[in-house]
């Protein structure tokens, strides 16, 4: 019995060439796709980063805005301060307020478990230069104020009419004022004590745009105090910075540009707004 083998040739120089071919188209096919998709990713990366950092810095905002005494919230309009409800936020870079001390109020001290100050007063027991405030430990107060870099010998105190008195210290349930009251002016059973103000305001940038957002605090606690040289970067590349206050609420928009790893690609922006309280 003989065992024939059939000899097939290998692949001619036209079929190589189409295969080579083939392969050639399937290879570019593959790396635009690849080339595509990582595009995308990175597109998308720097959408998430310019909406997450807009977030925190949204919420940093809203944390510090909810300590605001009413009526003291002011927007820039020119070389000015005025409130912000009288202002097209278009034309302002700044946001001033002044806030109250959230962080001695909600405090509670170890003996006694009194607050640093507890917002009431004793109109009977107070007087013009002094008033007495049940359930107060001013000297936890004290001590919180200056680990935070003020003094409550500098604080100011907020009646809810607005007006306001300077305090040159205090101790126990007893704050001292520094101007004292006039005659025939009203003591309220309620005050805000407050030790600094704060302030967003944009810098390095142009008429059409913020630039970088900065926040000013522990400066004089007065409506319309001048900055003073503490500051703190929150956000950069921030194009749009806008305002409105309306019926006790204050509307922010901020947006931010994210620039890509590539020079030649365009910057990806995003913007968020909150509405606070």
């Amino acid at each position: 019995m003989k065992i024939f083998e059939q000899m097939r040739s290998a692949l001619t120089m036209i079929e190589l060439i189409f295969v080579i071919i083939i392969l050639g188209i399937v290879a570019s096919i593959g790396a635009e796709i690849i080339a595509q998709t990582y595009e995308s990713y990175i597109v998308q990366r720097a959408q998430y980063r310019a909406t997450m950092k807009t977030e925190l810095v949204l919420s940093q905002i809203a944390n510090r805005l909810r300590y605001a005494i009413p009526g003291t919230v002011m927007a820039e309009n020119g070389s000015s301060l005025v409130p912000i409800t009288d202002i097209n936020s278009t034309t302002s870079n700044r946001l001033q307020w002044v806030a109250y001390d959230g962080d001695s109020f909600e405090a509670i001290g170890s003996s006694g478990r009194q607050p640093g100050w507890s917002g009431f007063c004793d109109i009977d027991a107070s007087s013009n230069s002094a008033i007495s405030t049940p359930g107060s430990n001013l000297g936890l107060a004290s001590t919180i104020i200056t680990n935070l870099g003020g003094s409550l010998s500098n604080a100011v105190l907020y009646f809810p009419d607005g007006s306001s008195y300077s305090v040159n210290g205090g101790s126990g349930e007893s704050i001292t004022l520094g101007s004292t009251i006039p005659s025939g002016s009203r003591i309220f059973e309620r005050y805000k004590l407050a030790w600094s103000s704060y302030a967003l305001v944009c810098e390095n940038g142009t008429l059409d745009y913020c630039g970088d957002l900065y926040l000013y605090y522990n400066f004089t606690p007065t409506t319309g105090a001048t900055l003073g040289t503490n500051k703190s970067l929150l956000l950069k590349n921030v194009y749009n910075f806008r305002f409105k206050g309306s019926e006790g609420s204050l509307r922010i928009k901020i947006c931010k540009t994210e620039l890509m790893d590539s020079n030649t690609s365009e910057p990806i922006r995003a913007c968020k707004e909150k509405v606070i309280f």
